[in-house]
């Protein structure tokens, strides 16, 4: 079963858009998805939308937008739509390893939406990283665990925020700020470690984003590898948390030499 909200906090929000989008609930093979868009942003079902000759979005009521953003926005709006007509299609055929990729590539074209229209001066990027503590995502489905450990990093400086598996991984990703470094564990429910990974280092977005694997599996357990493709440091359990902690400094100081 693929789940992707399990609370109000999980769910994918786009603020320049008024957007937010939310799978309710999975039974079999429907699935209820939450769209909760601006009164002027018209969501419809695709085969409404067929119906009534709206399947085209118009940006009528925005006349600060040039023509050319219109097109990429129309373009992209597009992609979105295609997207969501796929995942309908890959549900309804019970492809749901094959729905998790769309519906992350869904989420990338409303967040590439949502860039468009964002101010330049208000892009995080702006922020430089030694004005802030370094922020970690760690992804550990046992709650004690992930409590005590994530209680460990923020006692050692570390700001962090947790998922309990790599889908819910993806949607912290999508929804909040980039993080420093990305702690996952490998066997877990519905999407796990190795999923994660590669959609991941899949996305352009996140070029560059450290992951380290941090799991009772022995890497030669799994497919994933060391490098730019997998992971950057491996760490079997049981582990020193103090150990990872000085990994983590010592890979973003890396990070952060000047070439």
């Amino acid at each position: 079963m693929l789940v992707l909200s399990r609370g109000q906090d999980d769910k994918v929000v786009f603020p320049t858009l008024g957007i937010s989008v939310e799978i309710l609930r999975i039974a079999g093979k429907r699935v209820r998805i939450g769209v909760d868009a601006p009164r002027e942003v018209p969501v419809l079902r695709h085969e409404i939308a067929a119906q009534n000759g709206n399947g085209s979005p118009s940006f009528g009521r925005r006349p600060s937008i040039s023509r050319e953003l219109a097109h990429t926005l129309r373009n992209r709006l597009h992609t979105a739509a295609l997207g969501l007509n796929v995942l309908h299609m890959r549900f309804e055929s019970d492809e749901v390893e094959n729905a998790e990729a769309t519906i992350f590539k869904i989420f990338n074209e409303l967040k590439a939406i949502e860039k468009e229209l964002t101010p330049a001066s208000q892009d995080a990027s702006e922020v430089t990283t030694s004005d802030r503590p370094h922020r970690a995502l760690l992804v550990e489905d046992d709650a004690n665990e992930s409590e005590l450990f994530a209680e460990y990093l923020r006692l050692s400086g570390i700001e962090v925020d947790t998922a309990m598996d790599g889908l819910q991984a993806m949607v912290r990703l999508a929804n909040d700020d980039r993080p420093d470094i990305v702690l996952m564990d490998m066997r877990m429910p519905r999407f796990d470690g190795p999923k994660a990974i590669k959609a991941i280092r899949k996305n352009p977005d996140y070029r560059g984003l450290k992951i380290f694997a941090v799991s009772g599996t022995q890497q030669s357990e799994t497919t994933v590898t060391l490098g730019p493709k997998g992971v950057d440091r491996w760490f079997s359990k049981p582990v020193n948390p103090h150990d990872i902690v000085s990994a983590i400094h010592q890979e973003l100081a890396i990070e952060c030499v000047p070439a």
